[in-house]
């Protein structure tokens, strides 16, 4: 089973970026716990903090990968080339976000992308990428 983990704006510094919100871990050294606990899993890793680099990837694997998930960072709440990105590909995709989304500024409350997805998981830290891949690999059973 081939997995797509896709990070967008920012996330590039997690461990470092306002820790208080999204904790004291790098994201490089998470992908290496995810990646050890799932060994039977392929668990592919692309992060950038350009939109259409994000679309892009999408679109590279949306048809062939088993399960992607994605925190597009800020693009989740503007983003409608994301959402119809994730809207045209057959890949199921699950949408994650660190903190909640919903306890933070009044603009962030609204996920243009999540509507696309098969699910979204917000405020569950670091976890929320573990949880997601739990429910892909339900969905394979």
């Amino acid at each position: 089973m081939k997995i797509q983990i896709i990070n967008g704006p920012n996330l590039n510094l997690l461990g470092v970026r306002e820790p208080g919100i999204y904790g004291n871990q790098g994201f490089d050294e998470y992908i290496k716990e995810l990646r050890a606990m799932y060994s039977i899993l392929e668990i592919d890793y692309f992060q950038s903090n350009v939109e259409g680099e994000l679309i892009n990837k999408l679109h590279e694997v949306g048809f062939t990968y088993d399960g992607i998930v994605i925190n597009a960072g800020g693009y989740t709440h503007t983003s409608v080339a994301i959402a119809d990105a994730i809207a045209a590909i057959k890949t199921p995709v699950i949408e994650v976000h660190i903190s909640n989304i919903y306890a933070r500024e009044e603009y962030r409350h609204v996920s243009l992308t999540g509507k696309n997805c098969k699910g979204v998981l917000t405020g569950f830290g670091m976890d929320g990428y573990r949880l997601a891949i739990e429910s892909l690999l339900k969905q394979q059973v």
